[in-house]
């Protein structure tokens, strides 16, 4: 009796956790099945202007989703975004909470384990901030200090990199916990991308400044491991708009900048699916 409902357990847990599974995997559409969804789910930050955030209509905006809303358009598709913190851009990938990441994804070899990337669509400077009446002009002088990073970014890795063992390394959610950590005075400087300065300076003027630039990343979109179709519709449309003027108008628009020159390889990082 005991024995026969042990196995009825174990047979009622196996099938769900196969359902669970199959119900996740099932999820992960291609490109032609969304197509014919009519419905196309992007995960993007919902918190990192100008990259990506939630304007005061309520409505994600940002230049993830200007590029997002634009390859919607191309599959001939809405669009429904799924914001996401750093660390969970990957995850939701992957189990198939969303179709694809149009979300601030450096491109970094670690993640391309996980990850098929794009060609890549976007740069981005990796700095250290801190208060202008700190004298700061190379890792060494931050020894001691508390430094806040968004937990699993490319800042994380960039800050922990040049810092080692001479600061801490503080892991928030996301990049606006890590920008108020600094407002507060829970760290004493933070890792940022290009725009924090602006966001800074937006919450307290005049009082913070880029210190340290660590490096440039490049962003990519991201699609499943293996999935061919997608990484070739991704790149195809990458091509397209960068060609036509629509990823320099969409770059000018949120950057102030004028298209980066992006390298035609990564090493260790491939773009496309073999």
């Amino acid at each position: 009796m005991h024995t026969n409902r042990r196995n009825f357990l174990g047979l009622a847990l196996a099938t769900v956790a196969f359902a669970t599974f199959g119900a996740a995997a099932a999820s992960a559409a291609t490109v032609e099945e969304i197509k014919a969804k009519g419905t196309l789910v992007v995960g993007i930050q919902g918190d990192n202007a100008p990259w990506g955030f939630v304007n005061t209509s309520g409505q994600q905006d940002g230049f993830d989703a200007d590029v997002a809303n634009l390859f919607a358009k191309e599959l001939g598709v809405k669009v429904q975004f799924q914001p996401l913190a750093v660390a969970n851009r990957i995850p939701a990938l992957t189990t198939g909470k969303v179709d694809i990441l149009f979300a601030t994804m450096a491109m970094t070899e670690e993640r391309a384990k996980s990850i098929q990337y794009s060609k890549p669509y976007a740069a981005n400077t990796i700095s250290l901030y801190a208060a202008k009446s700190d004298t700061v002009t190379k890792p060494e002088d931050v020894a001691g200090w508390e430094i806040g990073v968004p937990k699993s970014s490319s800042q994380d890795k960039a800050v922990t990199d040049a810092v080692g063992s001479t600061a801490t390394v503080r892991r928030f959610d996301d990049d606006a916990a890590t920008i108020q950590a600094l407002i507060s005075g829970q760290v004493k400087a933070v890792g940022g991308n290009q725009f924090y300065g602006q966001r800074l300076d937006a919450a307290s003027a005049d009082t913070y400044e880029r210190k340290i630039n660590f490096l440039t990343t490049y962003n990519g979109v991201g699609t499943r491991l293996g999935e061919k179709d997608w990484n070739e519709a991704v790149n195809a449309f990458i091509e397209k708009i960068k060609a036509n003027g629509e990823l320099a108008a969409i770059t000018k628009k949120w950057m102030a900048i004028d298209l980066p020159q992006f390298p035609e390889s990564i090493p260790n990082i491939p773009f496309t699916v073999n």
